[in-house]
């Protein structure tokens, strides 16, 4: 990779740089001791009310400061992190930008880069360098070897970019040089429908009142996926994924796509027209993974270590898989590559792709597969509620409608709120030495 800065360029002394950080949600907090416990001083701050709860949290680290507000941190710090959701993020910039200090570096970490930049060309002095960033990944994965996003906007010094790659160098991810345009094309490829498919079929479990782990129907193999991300994601904040979805024009398109998909694909199955079915899932397979001889990112002696209902992989049932079938049509349809982007994926993306595969490039599993969706009817009214539920969170989407998401998002998680522990650990055990295997399958 050529990199846009001279790494030669001298750095200030790490003692003499201070890191600041606005928001201290999950990701904010995980920032802030990985940051710290590299030698970095960090000054950090979330809204005032929390500023005593997060003085008695951090007691211990001597080396990251509480502030009750963000006046106070973007006064005394050179690199400025905003980890608010991207919702706010122009209202809390408009708050906290004009204190920012002579000279500093700003940047944030939300998922749809276009209104983060706006809101800092419009409430930042001139004098500040602009470098936002993104870590691909959530803050319960181990950050090692993840993609991480920079996007080195606006420089006013020769040293700015230098410094910072040097400070987040802490997490150990894989570096990526993107515009805030490229940022957001991406993210879209590779997290908007991925995201979509897991929250719908959360939302369809819910409106079945199922816990799929307690069913045979949904045991082994890459049923486990499905179970353990889902679970993963709604266990998260629903602004994780609402700020990705509704302010990123890209994203907006595939979720619609998506839905549609999934639609025309369960009027197809309803009507019984075989043949159509299948012409059009074997059209949007063959478009897609054509040409791919490497070994499947996923295997069954891998996926069956991760139920979490103990049920064995002979007792369950074939699939019609129409989550998958609808993800792959809306890549063909959209003419997306997924493998165009898998240097800056998610380990969900990769898992989420993996499963794709795994159904699409062995012929005998799709055809049991589109046998299944049209002639056996054990799974349509879990794929009745699905494309439902598809179509309801593209709706939403459509809409901009960030309460009526955040309504729809924790009803499902109170739903299953009671497996969320055992669901990360699984998960995090899943992601771990699945994405290990396929780093040593190389």
């Amino acid at each position: 990779m050529t990199l846009p800065y001279d790494p030669n360029v001298d750095l200030p002394p790490q003692s003499e740089i201070a890191v600041g950080i606005i928001g201290m949600g999950d990701m904010g907090k995980m920032y802030a001791r990985r940051i710290s416990a590299a030698g970095w001083r960090v000054n950090a701050c979330d809204r005032e009310e929390k500023y005593e709860t997060l003085c008695e949290e951090f007691a211990e680290h001597t080396n990251i400061h509480i502030f009750r507000n963000g006046h106070l941190v973007s006064r005394q710090s050179d690199y400025i992190i905003y980890s608010v959701e991207a919702e706010h993020i122009s209202k809390v910039v408009a708050q906290y930008g004009p204190s920012t200090k002579l000279g500093a570096i700003v940047g944030g970490q939300t998922s749809c880069k276009a209104p983060e930049i706006a809101a800092f060309e419009a409430h930042l002095p001139t004098d500040v360098s602009i470098i936002p960033i993104h870590s691909l990944h959530g803050p319960g994965v181990n950050p090692t070897g993840q993609p991480l996003i920079i996007i080195p906007h606006r420089l006013r010094n020769p040293v700015a970019l230098p410094l910072v790659v040097s400070i987040v160098s802490c997490f150990k991810s894989k570096h990526q040089f993107l515009s805030a345009v490229e940022h957001d094309r991406i993210t879209a490829d590779t997290q908007a429908v991925t995201h979509a498919a897991f929250l719908s079929m959360g939302t369809a479990w819910t409106c079945n009142s199922q816990f799929p782990w307690e069913e045979t129907r949904w045991s082994g193999g890459i049923e486990n996926i499905k179970i353990n991300i889902t679970l993963r994601i709604y266990s998260n904040k629903w602004h994780v994924y609402a700020g990705l979805a509704i302010l990123n024009p890209s994203a907006q398109e595939q979720i619609r796509q998506y839905a549609t998909s999934t639609t025309e694909l369960f009027k197809l199955m309803i009507s019984g027209n075989r043949a159509e079915f299948s012409r059009r899932v074997k059209a949007a397979g063959e478009w897609v993974f054509k040409g791919r001889d490497t070994p499947l990112l996923l295997r069954d002696d891998l996926l069956d270590r991760f139920s979490l209902s103990g049920v064995p992989k002979a007792g369950r049932k074939p699939n019609s898989h129409l989550t998958l079938l609808a993800m792959v049509d809306s890549w063909h349809c959209l003419r997306i590559n997924p493998y165009d982007h898998m240097i800056c994926s998610t380990p969900l993306f990769r898992l989420w792709l993996g499963s794709a595969e795994y159904l699409f490039r062995q012929p005998e599993l799709l055809e049991d597969s589109i046998r299944f969706a049209v002639e056996d009817d054990t799974f349509r009214s879990d794929d009745l509620e699905f494309t439902v539920a598809a179509r309801g969170w593209s709706e939403v989407v459509s809409f901009g409608d960030f309460a009526s998401y955040r309504k729809r998002f924790e009803g499902v998680q109170r739903f299953f709120e009671n497996r969320f522990a055992e669901a990360q650990r699984v998960g995090n055990e899943m992601i771990t030495t699945i994405l290990s295997h396929t780093e040593e399958g190389k």
